[in-house]
């Protein structure tokens, strides 16, 4: 049994959290709406997973790294980690970018008004 996959797991989710305290985007933004949405993702793509296994499309693989123990058959418990991990990062990447466009638009307007005056004065 090792927790080599799990630890990894945890550090990069840790990271995650990490960026999105410093630029509260989301977690740290709406604690609530947040978990919620977390909440649901995971639960989304589990039911997704066990639709999967259900149907023989996903297997688990044993793997050196895996704890190996199992929530279901074909079910690590790694993927419960990793799912609400793949939610947590999507929403930090989304809101992220959506900050950043955001500010980068708001200058390029800033820009526009800035020439404008310019061309204004120089026209006086």
């Amino acid at each position: 049994m090792s927790f080599v996959y799990l630890a990894v797991l945890l550090f990069s989710a840790a990271g995650v959290l990490i960026v999105d305290r410093r630029f509260r985007l989301f977690l740290w933004d709406s604690p609530v709406r947040a978990a919620a949405v977390l909440v649901t993702g995971t639960a989304f793509f589990l039911v997704w997973d066990l639709a999967g296994i259900g149907l023989g499309i996903f297997l688990h693989g044993a793997g050196p790294y895996m704890t190996g123990l199992m929530l279901a058959p074909e079910l690590p418990m790694e993927e419960i980690v990793f799912l609400a991990f793949l939610c947590e990062l999507t929403m930090v990447l989304v809101l992220g970018a959506q900050r950043v466009l955001r500010r980068a638009r708001v200058r390029a307007r800033i820009r526009a008004r800035d020439r404008a005056r310019l061309r204004e004065d120089m026209l006086r």
